[in-house]
């Protein structure tokens, strides 16, 4: 069974912060909070590229575990699909950067649930070989997806950027690829859409319609009973829950419903913002660091998206 060997963070030097996002929307900073939640946060700059926060997070990933970039046999890059330039791939730019020049790259667009994708795509294909490694990387530009002056996206503030990077390998690892359930609404699907200016494409949301919180809890519930049947597994069970970090009292209204302590999962609200794709490996990171994971830990990763779409990835750690 496919596993994940290691895996890296990187954050960009720029930040967004609440009085400039007071100063460009007219929003009051106190609504501005009641999303973000912090003050600043971190957010591409000017000058910084998603591709290479991704390529530097990989360089460490390959440097820590060793393994040469001609044993990659596949690198893809998860995201929203709007890449740092249009009809272009950084999973082949990425690649070439490290060296790896056998594998192949693609991408995978599936917006905050990309990552989930990516590895459920990269772990069949491991699993099915028998051998070698896959390279999963992480990589949005999700601020600059935000009309900041557009005070009816407020909802939206909150997202910031960062990347990440995931060694997969077809035999022992740190975490194994235990079971992934994804599943997608698409009676939801106009509801946010890219809206192109002048400066590139900005995300516009349809007039507000009720139910998503619900569809989130809802569907989330679904996909964690799914995965818990499938691992012949109980909710006691679970060590840690990790959920995309896109609002908060989703985030603590899923953990009431599911009947699991907040202490199983990770808050970030006071340090980052909505990180895209990368949020629950922000969190798995965190918990490997802090020596919060042992061995035989069952860790889900509940991710959602644009779309709409949701996942559990099932984690067993075996380190």
């Amino acid at each position: 069974m496919s596993a994940i060997a290691d895996l890296a963070v990187r954050y960009p030097q720029g930040r967004v912060d609440v009085q400039s996002l007071h100063a460009a929307s007219g929003v009051p900073v106190d609504d501005i909070l009641a999303v973000t939640h912090v003050a600043e946060f971190p957010a591409l700059g000017k000058d910084e590229t998603a591709w290479e926060l991704t390529r530097d997070a990989a360089r460490e990933v390959l440097d820590r575990t060793g393994v040469a970039p001609e044993r990659i046999d596949v690198v893809i890059y998860a995201g929203s699909g709007q890449w740092d330039r249009p009809f272009w791939s950084p999973a082949a730019k990425v690649a070439h950067a490290l060296g790896i020049e056998r594998a192949h790259c693609f991408e995978v667009g599936n917006f905050c649930n990309a990552a989930a994708a990516a590895l459920r795509i990269a772990g069949d294909r491991l699993d099915a070989q028998g051998s070698g490694y896959a390279l999963v990387l992480v990589g949005d530009r999700l601020s600059r997806l935000v009309d900041h002056s557009d005070a009816a996206s407020v909802d939206l503030f909150n997202f910031g950027d960062a990347a990440a990077a995931v060694l997969l390998t077809a035999g022992a690892g740190a975490f194994t690829l235990a079971h992934s359930a994804l599943h997608t609404d698409g009676g939801w699907a106009d509801y946010y859409h890219g809206e192109h200016r002048g400066d590139g494409v900005v995300i516009r949301r349809e007039p507000h319609r009720r139910g998503l919180a619900d569809a989130y809890v809802e569907n989330f519930t679904m996909l964690v009973d799914q995965t818990l049947r499938a691992l012949g597994a109980k909710l006691d069970d679970v060590a840690h829950l990790l959920i995309n970090h896109g609002d908060r009292n989703m985030h603590q209204r899923l953990l009431a419903t599911l009947g699991l302590p907040e202490g199983k999962s990770v808050f970030a609200y006071d340090r980052l913002g909505h990180m895209g794709g990368a949020d629950t490996l922000i969190a798995l990171r965190e918990l490997v660091d802090a020596g919060r994971v042992r061995h035989g830990d069952l860790i889900l990763l509940a991710t959602s998206a644009m779309g709409f779409s949701w996942g559990i990835t099932a984690l067993e750690c075996r380190s």
